[in-house]
């Protein structure tokens, strides 16, 4: 493709508004521009209107599997009047691509379609095979990559190149898992000058989150618990909605929070040490906890010198290091494949700049990614 069909096909993405739904539609009009370069694709269902996307070309010799992931989902642009720019208008504005999702991350997924269709026109001599895994429900319980790998699409896989946004100077080759959840606690409604005659929905989470803090502290903070790259595992509670009036004992009251989570003090254990605190708070109390998993995603962890990362640094001509991640991403899922991948998050766009008002993309960036990633599948896959 030339620079102006490279930039329109980032332009059309932008323009459909896959707004933590509707993926599908993005998913058709790329399998519909892989179709007219010669390369099939499936569309894989998770929802009606909502479709992840998988396709490959193979090299003329067995080798090796490389999968360049994406997601099809961009969060809620909110209010389109705050914003200087159609949030879904792609426009162009000294040199920067204005839109929701021009950074996180349709660049980057844009970027990894374009690698492929350049890759299959110029009958590249790879050894193996470039796959594309393109996902639903990313921003929101990474729900297609889960689905993806349950269904055995990437069973084969030896590592995953996932295009986010993370600026040009580092690679990043691992990051925490991440435990979003519920606690819901149950009680019943009273006057607020009789509290007796009720249960304290506020007070029993209260409990909860006062041993949990404890037992979180402990847990955490020990050698034994400490990543050599990723540090700590930590929780934070970051909303609580409670009661209906003022004079009123709070019948229900419920905490969501999210747990950064790192190998050795792992998804397993914190969830164990919730369930035990609410059973036990349930036994001693007339109210009642209840714990509800949002999402439950390992980490994800591969060496800095992995020969994914190798792969692009060969295929830079800039300077590029490596780094690790406190956030989560699709290959929170990936990583239940095997304990030993080539990993690296890398992809246009600034992370800084991701889910807010006027996001925007350099277009050089963008453009520069696209030949990245064609030179990446080349020395990975040689």
């Amino acid at each position: 493709m030339n620079k102006e069909e490279r930039i329109k096909v980032l332009q059309d993405i932008i323009q459909i508004p896959s707004e933590n739904d509707h993926e599908e539609e993005v998913a058709k009009y790329i399998a519909d521009l892989l179709q007219e370069h010669g390369i099939d694709s499936q569309l894989v269902e998770y929802a009606p209107g909502r479709s992840s996307l998988v396709a490959e070309i193979k090299g003329q010799e067995e080798g090796k599997v490389l999968v360049y992931s994406g997601h099809l989902d961009v969060v809620s642009a909110g209010d389109h009047e705050e914003w200087s720019h159609d949030p879904f208008g792609a426009e162009i504005v000294d040199g920067k691509m204005y839109g929701r999702g021009t950074t996180d991350m349709k660049s980057g997924l844009a970027a990894i379609v374009i690698a492929l269709i350049e890759l299959k026109e110029a009958n590249a001599d790879l050894k193996g095979t470039l796959r594309l895994a393109l996902t639903v429900g990313e921003e929101i319980g990474m729900l297609g990559s889960e689905q993806l790998v349950d269904e055995g699409y990437l069973d084969d896989a030896d590592a995953f190149l996932i295009a986010e946004p993370s600026g040009n100077e580092a690679i990043i080759n691992a990051h925490k898992g991440s435990i979003q959840y519920e606690v819901i606690s149950h009680g019943e409604s009273a006057h607020s000058s009789m509290p007796e005659e009720g249960i304290d929905a506020i007070q029993l989470l209260v409990d909860y989150i006062n041993i949990m803090n404890d037992k979180f502290d402990q847990a955490f903070n020990t050698d034994e618990a400490y990543n050599d790259q990723l540090g700590r595992s930590l929780n934070v509670n970051t909303v609580i909605e409670a009661g209906t009036q003022i004079n009123s004992v709070a019948s229900k009251a419920v905490m969501k929070a999210n747990t950064r989570v790192v190998p050795e003090a792992g998804n397993d254990l914190v969830v164990k040490m919730m369930q035990d605190t609410m059973d036990e708070l349930n036994e001693k109390n007339d109210g009642r906890l209840e714990l509800n998993l949002l999402q439950n995603n390992p980490a994800a962890e591969s060496s800095p010198d992995n020969a994914l990362v190798k792969a692009i640094q060969a295929s830079a001509d800039w300077e590029v290091g490596t780094q690790t991640l406190a956030g989560a991403t699709d290959a929170s899922n990936f990583g239940r494949i095997s304990d030993d991948y080539d990993l690296a998050v890398f992809g246009p766009g600034e992370t800084s700049r991701a889910h807010k008002l006027d996001e925007y993309v350099e277009v050089a960036d963008y453009l520069k990614f696209i030949d990245l990633y064609i030179e990446t599948a080349k020395t990975y896959l040689a």
